[in-house]
This record gives structure tokens, C-alpha cells and sequence, in this order.
């Protein structure tokens, strides 16, 4: 594909209320393959944040009471025009962000069926009638947009997280500003830009990509006019916004931080557990918060799964994402190099060992190998930090509390994932994971209609599924005679 013409086809304006618009000053958005500037794009000011959120309000009664068939043939309209542009969004995610080819067409199938889910959600929103058991009158139930909202998106899945928080906003009738990772703000500017295309009616999405994040956020949760704030992103930051919001009493969605257990008990089949393992650490290179983060192999079979993970992960290639001889690419920045060279240094430094890769190669670009650790240390910081990264620490276990028990020592509670030819401990085992999300004998669980979410300081509220639209509804209760 023409590169350059992909990135002249991108807005690199601000896009508030549904056109495109310059700001005071830009930022660069760079390629972590090469360390080379990509676009200049429009650094969004608080200023320009209340602007967007002026148009939000504006149209926020006149989107709410559109016919839900409407919103709905919206989205179904994107979702077929990304899924005809597939090629053109998975290029511009892949020199955004860095992941090969082949994981970006991934997410460009996977994000845009969030636009066709819920645009047939849109038309089931429901409510209630009934008498009162009391017989003094009756009770009718309805739901109703809850607003104007805020959505911040992280950097490793440029198209999905928006996608996942927009489809379920328009199809409830809610407005909606997004504040892209500024990493990777490409992809939102040119979805919007193709909303606009759709019929999206003016005001209803705006695209605020920035590099002072905290400026432009304060703004806009200090307005009363916003009603809900939603983030994908690190539990600190998640926490920190919570707090903020709590003065205005936001409604709040928060998908936080993971430190994923992946558990092989010894009655496992290891081979499909070592295909689950691949899919479940590399997808995205590993920068995923539902990736497994920590390996709690059962002794009996740890060696021989051990073994055959070192092989599949030296299989292998580092390259630039566009390369067809690629299967690994860089991860987003230098700072995350150097954060999972911390944690590989401090494994070894308790004990680990080495079994493949460890070494970043150094520049141009920010990449590190597939790797394994075999005999990971209890106090090795990798098992209760979040590496984001190609990297797979292993450690044993003998009975199947001390299993349970291990998966469960963390503060965060969003994927988990089993290795069991028994239904009976499949099922006893997901039940006492402290998770939101339970993989059972698979190493991809995401899935636009099942609801994503996890507990513990891995956040609330779920996106996706037939729950996922309820985030953005109000209840209320009407009295009748």
C-alpha cells in the first residue's frame, strides 16, 4: 500500500463537531519501527476541549431522540465501510503503533464488530411495565442516554478501544469525545473522519488528540455538562481520574491494568496448552492487558511445557510491522523497552533463568526478542507487575490450591486463563479465579458480544456483550395511577 498517500487521507486537524480544525500548536506522531515522524497533527487545548463538548451538548437531546433504527444503520454503515477499508486502517495501525500486518487486520476484524453488534443492540434497549404489587398503580421502567460523554483510549489497540466505547455511546443515543493516546491518534482521526462520511449528524463524535492529557481532561470533567467519563488504561491513572470525577459524580466505566495468570495443571494437553500460551502472551507483541503475564505450570509437566514454549517463542522474527518476513514488531517506545528490561534484569538477578531472547537488539526503533524465564522467582517483581511485553516468565506449582492460590496473589482481576481436561476442575477453577474473564482451554477470549471486564484493581463496568450498552443508560422509574 502507498504509505504516504494512506497518511494524506488523515485528518491532522482536531475534529470537533464533525469537522476538521486547526489548533494552537501540534505534536508529532512517530513510527516505533524507525523513530521517524509519521504526521504533525493538532495538539488540543482546553480550550478547544470545551468547544467539543459545546457541540456535544448541543446535539446531545436531538441524537438521544433519533429512531434507535437510525443510530443503528449508522454504525452497521462504518462497520461495513472499515471492513471494506481494511487494508488502509490495519497499514495505519501498524505504522502508528507498531504490530505486524497480521495482528492489525486482527484488530481491524475484531473493531469493527463492535460497530455491527451494537447496532443491532441499539433497537433491544428495553424497559418494563407492570402493576404494582401493592396495588396502588403501576410501574413503568425506561432507559434513557445518560449523555455527554468522555472516552480515553489507550495506545496498543488504536482502532478497538474507540470502537468498543463509541458503538455502545451512539447506539444508547449518547455524544461522545475521545481523547486518543497521543501515540497513536491516527486511526480515531480517520474513523471519525469516515463517521462524518456515514451521516454521523454533526456534534454527536469528536476526535481531541493532545500531548498534555491532563490539562485538556480536567477541563472537561469540571464542566457539569458531562455525565460519564470511560478509560481503558493503567490502574494509577484509572484512580486519579476517579478521584477527579467523584466532585461531579460521573458515571464511571474503568478497564484497568492485568497481570493475567495462565494456568497448566498436569492433566493438561500440552501441546494445545502451548498454542493457547502463544496466542495468549503474543498477541500484540504482549502489549495487551488481557496478555498472560505469569505461567503457573504444574511440575509434572512444566519441563516438557517448557521445552516445546522455548521453541515456539524462538520461532520468532523481530522486524518493522510491514515487513512480510515479520512476526514480531517494535514495542510502542523506548520508556517500555526499558520497563521490560527492568523486569527481565530483576528476574535474573532472583534466580531466573533465561531460556530464549532477554536482549534488546537496540535501535533503529524500539524492540525487544521473545522471551522466556524459566524458574521465575516468588519475589520476582515480573509475577505482580504488568510487563506489556514479549515476555513469558514460568514458574511451578504441585497441587491445585497452591495453583489457585498463586493465579489469585495479585491485586488485578481481568483475564485468566486454564489448562484442564477436566470439566469438573475447568469448572471449580474458574469459579474461584478472582478474575472478570476466565479463558478455558483457549488463549483468546476477547469477543464483542461477550462482556469484557475485570474485578479488583483491575476496574468495573464491561464493554461489549448485551451489558455493555447499559453503561451508557439510565434507569428511571415512572409512577402511574
Amino acid at each position: 500500500m502507498d504509505t504516504e498517500k494512506l497518511l494524506s487521507s488523515v485528518p491532522t486537524g482536531l475534529w470537533i463537531g464533525g469537522e476538521e480544525r486547526a489548533s494552537s500548536s501540534t505534536f508529532e506522531v512517530f513510527n516505533p519501527a524507525t523513530d521517524e515522524v509519521l504526521l504533525s497533527i493538532a495538539d488540543a487545548t482546553p480550550a478547544d476541549g470545551i468547544d467539543a463538548l459545546d457541540a456535544a451538548a448541543a446535539v446531545q437531546a436531538d441524537w438521544a431522540a433519533t429512531p434507535a433504527r437510525e443510530r443503528g444503520e449508522i454504525l452497521r454503515s462504518v462497520f461495513e465501510t472499515i471492513t471494506a477499508r481494511a487494508e488502509e486502517f490495519a497499514t495505519l495501525m501498524t505504522l502508528e503503533m507498531g504490530k505486524v500486518l497480521a495482528e492489525s487486520r486482527g484488530e481491524v476484524k475484531y473493531g469493527a464488530e463492535f460497530f455491527r453488534w451494537f447496532a443491532e443492540e441499539a433497537v433491544r434497549i428495553g424497559g418494563r411495565y407492570t402493576k404494582s404489587p401493592a396495588g396502588t398503580g403501576r410501574i413503568i421502567v425506561t432507559k434513557q442516554a445518560v449523555g455527554p460523554c468522555l472516552a480515553i483510549t489507550p495506545w496498543n489497540f488504536p482502532l478497538a478501544m474507540g470502537t468498543r466505547k463509541i458503538g455502545p455511546a451512539m447506539a444508547a443515543g449518547c455524544t461522545m469525545i475521545i481523547k486518543p493516546a497521543a501515540e497513536t491518534p491516527l486511526t480515531m482521526l480517520l474513523l471519525a473522519k469516515l463517521m462524518d462520511e456515514a451521516g454521523l449528524p454533526k456534534g454527536v463524535l469528536s476526535i481531541l488528540p493532545t500531548s498534555k492529557p491532563g490539562d485538556l481532561t480536567t477541563a472537561l470533567i469540571d464542566d457539569g455538562r458531562l455525565r460519564k467519563l470511560t478509560f481503558t488504561g493503567s490502574t494509577g491513572v484509572g484512580k486519579m481520574l476517579a478521584k477527579q470525577s467523584s466532585d461531579k459524580l460521573l458515571r464511571l466505566s474503568m478497564e484497568l491494568g492485568g497481570n493475567a495468570p495462565f494456568i497448566v495443571f498436569d492433566d493438561a494437553d500440552v501441546d494445545a496448552a502451548v498454542d493457547g500460551a502463544i496466542l495468549a502472551k503474543m498477541r500484540n507483541g504482549g502489549e495487551a492487558c488481557t496478555a498472560s503475564n505469569r505461567f503457573h505450570v504444574a511440575n509434572a509437566v512444566r519441563a516438557e511445557f517448557t521445552e516445546k514454549l522455548v521453541k515456539r517463542m524462538s520461532e520468532f522474527t523481530l522486524g518493522n510491522g510491514l515487513d512480510k518476513s515479520s512476526t514480531l514488531g517494535p514495542l510502542i517506545n523506548a520508556k517500555q523497552v526499558g520497563t521490560v528490561e527492568d523486569l527481565v534484569s530483576d528476574a535474573v538477578s532472583k534466580g531466573a533463568t533465561v531460556a530464549v531472547g532477554g536482549v534488546a537488539p537496540g535501535g533503529p526503533g524500539f524492540f525487544f526478542p521473545a522471551t522466556v524465564l524459566d524458574g521465575v522467582s516468588a519475589d520476582a517483581r515480573i509475577l505482580k507487575e504488568e510487563v506489556f511485553g514479549p515476555v513469558a516468565p514460568v514458574i511451578g506449582f504441585d497441587t491445585e490450591e497452591e495453583g489457585i492460590a498463586a493465579a489469585n496473589d495479585t491485586e488485578y482481576g481481568l483475564a485468566a486463563y486454564i489448562y484442564t481436561q477436566g470439566l469438573d476442575r475447568a469448572l471449580r477453577v474458574a469459579e474461584a479465579i478472582e478474575a472478570g474473564m476466565v479463558g478455558v482451554n483457549r488463549g483468546v477470549i476477547s469477543d464483542p458480544a461477550a462482556p469484557f471486564g475485570g474485578v479488583k484493581q483491575s476496574g468495573f463496568g464491561r464493554e461489549g456483550g448485551t451489558e455493555g450498552i447499559e453503561e451508557y443508560l439510565d434507569t428511571k422509574y415512572i409512577a402511574l395511577t
